[in-house]
């Protein structure tokens, strides 16, 4: 919007986000989420360009820090008192123009906005220009103010509290005739404007970015390092000791003191003896690996490169022609007290646990591990037992908690939920034992595809509504109130692990700050021959060459396609032969 207003003045706005829907049961009207946004972000959206922008409403940790936030006082008290509280608010400048929007215009975009701005200056005279819907109402809260304008009316009110807008209305005014712009004051309202703006789908790479830069990290807890595999380090690995602790035997052979030959001592230095021992010059002691190196001794000689004289008295001599090699490991070769073994952001693995061990580390600062709720959907999945007419076995659910533990989650519940009218309302409300609720199927939007349904009337903010890939593009993933996370997965066997090793590494990665690994890449030999015009994950199989070859035809309702794979290939749109492409690893 900084292309158009008036020269050298600025373009503000402010933004009505206020209020409980009294006709929506009292819920966050601009929380709402309809096309995959919630209507605050809408709105945020069609004035991104404006120079200042206020937000008068309950606070909101998200919003980024260059929005002002404020609210009237009291809170409830109308959207005239809401107004004079973001134009206080915003300070600065007593001329420009001023945008004002309502926070539940769920279709308006820049353009509207830009109209409207684009009128006003074209007629010097008017003081404001208003929106008008296509059944002819002015849309008040759609509006631009000239700011000494809008600063004069407010200050003629006899009183703000509880007055409608329209007693603002100035005589100077132009309108502007606006179509697809109406706002959502009821839940058939909503639905309406849902029917007319699905979520647009995402590119593979941008929903996982949203995903990562949306989600709240939880927090930060103090742990034993055997119990917080699968975490993520909230503050550097540090060493509370040097390793190696002591000088010890880097191989089989002989610790020495001084230049040789050596006298040979008679006892053995074991790995684990405690035995205080002290080598006078010209000694040497036999050693094995993994021993503390005796006081007094100036190197270790291995085995191969000694040997042992047959006079009387048994001298040690290093053999002619050996490198001269010290095999002693120092104290402290591998790291001092203090050294950072790991960052903050590194995933808590095997290797960290290990390593931590031998630092004398017992306990780390951590998020996570991230623990997720599975729930399987509809009425014709069964487990065990004999199949019924109509029935179909279970062939996810048994094998899904390996997936999310190969994505670092752990499954700490496993629920069937029957397909009812409220099930979903009932779950979102009561599975809080977990940070993530992975739901298999109902993402469609057939008959018995409810969860987007129960997420809006949850209150959840939708992060992903859909992606531009094939398999798993009818998925979701969603924030609710709480914070906790719904990823919601396609009931296609195939696209539900898909989804799950493409999303579920990126949702851990924004739950406990971790840092992302760069994925790993490999040329697929027969991309052109697998790929389409959109993106497409399929198996591919490792060859020879290392080079991967990807299935032409891949059966989506089993996961047989897996068997022999390595791992999965995210083909972009048109790929040629030879390309280099992302590679999922599958769980073995």
């Amino acid at each position: 919007m900084d292309t158009f207003g008036l020269p050298g003045e600025p373009t503000d706005a402010i933004v009505l986000a206020g209020g409980h829907a009294t006709r929506m049961g009292g819920v966050d009207k601009p929380a709402i989420v309809v096309g995959g946004r919630r209507m605050l972000d809408t709105a945020l959206g069609a004035v991104d360009g404006c120079d200042r922008i206020a937000v008068v409403g309950p606070h909101r940790n998200e919003l980024s820090a260059r929005i002002v936030q404020t609210q009237e006082s009291p809170a409830g008290t109308g959207p005239v008192a809401a107004l004079a509280a973001g134009l206080a608010a915003l300070g600065g400048s007593t001329g420009g123009l001023v945008v004002v929007l309502a926070a539940d215009l769920p279709t308006l975009d820049g353009r509207t906005v830009s109209q409207l701005v684009s009128t006003l200056v074209e007629h010097p005279e008017a003081e404001a220009s208003f929106a008008v819907d296509e059944s002819g109402h002015v849309q008040f809260l759609l509006s631009v103010w000239r700011r000494p304008a809008l600063a004069h009316r407010l200050d003629a009110l006899a009183g703000r509290e509880n007055q409608p807008m329209k007693a603002l209305m100035p005589d100077r005014h132009v309108t502007v005739a606006v179509a697809g712009v109406a706002d959502c004051d009821t839940p058939a309202d909503v639905e309406r404007a849902r029917a007319a703006r699905p979520p647009e789908p995402m590119d593979v790479d941008e929903a996982r970015a949203v995903i990562r830069e949306s989600l709240v990290p939880l927090p930060v807890h103090e742990v034993r390092l055997p119990d917080a595999l699968g975490a993520t380090l909230a503050a550097p690995l540090v060493a509370a000791e040097a390793l190696p602790r002591f000088d010890v035997s880097a191989m089989d052979g002989y610790a020495v003191a001084g230049p040789g030959p050596w006298r040979l001592r008679r006892e053995i230095r074991y790995a684990g003896s405690s035995a205080d021992l002290t080598l006078a010059n010209g000694e040497a002691v036999r050693i094995a690996t993994g021993a503390q190196v005796p006081s007094g001794a100036t190197e270790v000689i291995r085995d191969e490169h000694v040997e042992t004289t047959t006079d009387p008295e048994g001298l040690l001599r290093r053999l002619p022609g050996v490198p001269a090699r010290d095999d002693t490991r120092r104290r402290g070769e591998d790291w001092q007290p203090g050294h950072h073994l790991a960052e903050a952001g590194v995933a808590v693995t095997s290797a960290v646990v290990s390593a931590a061990a031998s630092a004398e580390v017992v306990a780390a600062t951590v998020r996570g591990p991230v623990r997720a709720h599975l729930v399987v959907t509809g009425d014709e999945i069964r487990r065990d037992g004999p199949l019924r007419d109509g029935q179909t076995r279970d062939s996810l659910g048994p094998v899904l908690p390996e997936i999310l533990r190969h994505c670092g989650v752990r499954t700490v519940a496993d629920t069937h939920l029957r397909d009812t009218a409220d099930g979903f309302d009932a779950l979102l409300r009561d599975a809080r034992d977990a940070d993530v609720v992975v739901v298999v199927g109902a993402t469609g939007g057939g008959a018995a595809d409810q969860l987007r349904g129960a997420l809006s009337r949850a209150g959840a903010r939708t992060l992903v509504g859909r992606v531009r890939c094939r398999p798993g593009g009818s998925q979701v993933t969603a924030v609710l109130p709480d914070g906790r996370v719904v990823l919601g997965l396609p009931g296609n066997p195939l696209a539900a692990v898909v989804t799950l090793l493409t999303m579920l590494p990126a949702i851990v990665d924004g739950l406990t700050a971790r840092t992302p690994v760069v994925p790993a890449a490999g040329p697929v030999s027969n991309a052109a021959e697998a790929g389409t015009s959109v993106t497409r994950i399929v198996p591919v199989a490792r060859q020879a060459d290392g080079t991967w070859r990807a299935d032409t035809v891949v059966r989506t309702a089993h996961l047989a396609g897996l068997i022999g794979r390595e791992a999965l290939a995210l083909l972009p749109p048109d790929p040629i032969d030879g390309q280099t492409v992302e590679l999922f690893s599958l769980p073995q």
